[in-house]
C-alpha cells in the first residue's frame, strides 16, 4: 500500500500549475432516491446524481496570472489535483469547475493568503499522468 506526503501534491487551472498552494480539498458527493414500496421492512436507495466541490489556500501571488489569476470568482475553468504530484503514473483528479468565492486575508505577522472555492460542474475523473 502507498502512501504520500501533502507536499507532493499540485494543483493546476488546465495545463497552467498554481503557484503558492498551501493546502486543497475535493469532496465528491451522490444523491440518493428513496425506492422503499410498500410491504418492505427497511428502507432501500437508488444512487441519483453526483457532485464535487473543493477548495484551495494559497499565498496570495499576484504575479501567478496563469493560475491564481485564473480563479475569479465565477470563472468555469478545469481543475486537475495531483495529490501525490504529477510525474508520469501518478493518479489525479480532474474536472470542470465553477469559482464561487475567493477570500484574501492579510495580518501584520503573517503572509497574505487566499482561500478559493469551486463548484464541479459535470463530472469529477481520476486519471493518470
Amino acid at each position: 500500500m502507498a502512501t504520500h506526503a501533502g507536499s507532493e501534491g499540485t494543483v493546476k487551472v488546465g495545463t497552467d500549475a498554481i503557484a503558492e498552494i498551501r493546502t486543497f480539498s475535493i469532496e465528491e458527493t451522490a444523491d440518493t432516491l428513496d425506492d422503499t414500496s410498500m410491504g418492505d421492512t427497511a428502507r432501500t436507495y437508488k444512487a441519483s446524481l453526483t457532485t464535487f466541490t473543493g477548495s484551495l489556500d494559497v499565498f496570495w501571488d499576484e504575479t501567478d496570472t496563469a493560475g491564481q489569476g485564473a480563479l475569479t470568482v465565477g470563472a468555469t475553468v478545469t481543475l486537475n489535483l495531483y495529490p501525490e504530484g504529477d510525474t508520469t503514473g501518478d493518479s489525479y483528479l480532474t474536472g470542470s469547475a465553477i469559482v464561487t468565492t475567493r477570500s484574501v486575508s492579510s495580518s501584520h505577522d503573517g503572509l497574505v493568503e487566499m482561500s478559493i472555492s469551486v463548484q464541479g460542474t459535470g463530472a469529477l475523473t481520476t486519471a493518470t499522468v
